[in-house]
């Protein structure tokens, strides 16, 4: 295949359309932040997250190999754009003749989602700025929040988390989850190991049938990323904007990753946890516990142990019972950190850190 192939991404829909200006504040938005943050990863997960950025754009399928001189070259080349754009300030983004904070996704969606399309912005870990425009598939309203879903995906950064909740608006990404879904796939099989992905992978036929396996795996923990998403909100109404506040002074810090993690913990006690366990799902129940990271696992070792019994019992009585006692848990520990960085400010990330780790669960 020649290096032409690789050049430039292909040409979109909405390259040659009255949306095209929208389309490339937003692509120029999404390489801003990822020049600004790019050095937060480690080498391997950057290299890992930059060829699968190099596979989205230029749209080649999941099981071809990906061309060596020619990723290198493009990697080259991206990050000398980069270079450029990092002091840059972030783009208004023009829709139907107005333009809009990048931030304001609420104003541009008005005008987008009645063209088919869906957009978003935000803050994800480290405070890094996420944007992404794509197709909009659903669209639904339920007490207390709207549901955005897409499909294709036309601009994204490195980082394309599949969902996103903001001013009870939940965005998810199904584009990014199958995305997801095959990286946690390929990672597992560099070494194999026996857990939870694998036990997970064994639930479907991915040696004789990978992307029909994809396609189901990406279906079914759809809803369940929604559920968590659900929980978000939920724990939003409960914490309120102080608690976004406080996460905000806590960049790039151990406090954060703990925030996170106690926020995240809370949100699927309040949604995600009772959905899994009542649907009963082997497949998703191994998938979260797959997906569940270090900090999270570090803060509630009762629900690490209790998953490692129902794999031997297939019995959820014990996940039901600590779900029920979590929630609590994780709200009265949430408020008291609300309470210790009302008490402290910029001096409350010692006291955060040391209340969250003498109240593990």
């Amino acid at each position: 295949m020649s290096a032409s192939c690789y050049t430039f991404a292909p040409a979109t829909p909405l390259d040659n359309s009255e949306l095209a200006p929208a389309l490339a504040a937003i692509r120029t938005n999404c390489h801003i932040s990822d020049a600004r943050h790019a050095t937060d990863y480690t080498l391997c997960v950057y290299l890992l997250k930059m060829r699968e950025y190099f596979r989205w754009e230029h749209d080649i399928p999941y099981q071809t190999t990906l061309p060596r001189e020619q990723l290198s070259a493009w990697l080259t080349r991206r990050e000398d754009h980069w270079d450029k754009l990092e002091a840059r300030p972030f783009e208004n983004i023009p829709v139907q003749g107005t333009l809009h904070d990048p931030f304001d996704s609420t104003a541009i969606n008005k005008g987008l989602n009645e063209l088919g399309y869906v957009y978003s912005s935000g803050y994800g870990r480290n405070m890094k700025p996420v944007f992404f425009l794509g197709e909009l598939e659903q669209r639904t309203h339920h007490a207390g929040y709207t549901l955005l879903v897409s499909g294709k995906e036309y601009a994204r950064d490195l980082t394309a988390p599949p969902a996103m909740s903001l001013d009870n608006i939940i965005y998810v990404r199904r584009e990014s989850l199958r995305r997801m879904c095959w990286e946690k796939i390929e990672e597992w099989r560099w070494n194999q190991p026996e857990n939870a992905m694998q036990k997970a992978m064994l639930c479907y036929d991915f040696d004789n049938a990978p992307e029909q396996s994809l396609e189901a795996m990406t279906d079914k923990e759809l809803q369940f990323v929604v559920l968590h998403e659900i929980g978000e909100v939920q724990a939003g109404q409960r914490l309120g904007e102080a608690w976004e506040v406080m996460l905000a002074s806590m960049q790039q810090s151990k406090a954060e990753l703990m925030l996170r993690a106690v926020r995240d913990n809370l949100a699927d006690a309040l949604s995600t946890l009772p959905g899994l366990l009542n649907d009963a799902e082997a497949a998703s129940v191994h998938f979260y516990m797959a997906n569940m990271n270090n900090m999270r696992k570090a803060l509630f070792p009762e629900f690490v142990s209790a998953y490692e019994g129902w794999t031997v019992s297939g019995d959820t009585r014990e996940l039901e019972q600590l779900v029920d006692r979590a929630a609590a848990h994780w709200q009265s520990l949430a408020e008291t950190c609300l309470e210790l960085h009302q008490e402290h400010r910029d001096n409350s990330e010692a006291a955060l850190i040391s209340v969250i780790e003498t109240s593990i669960l």
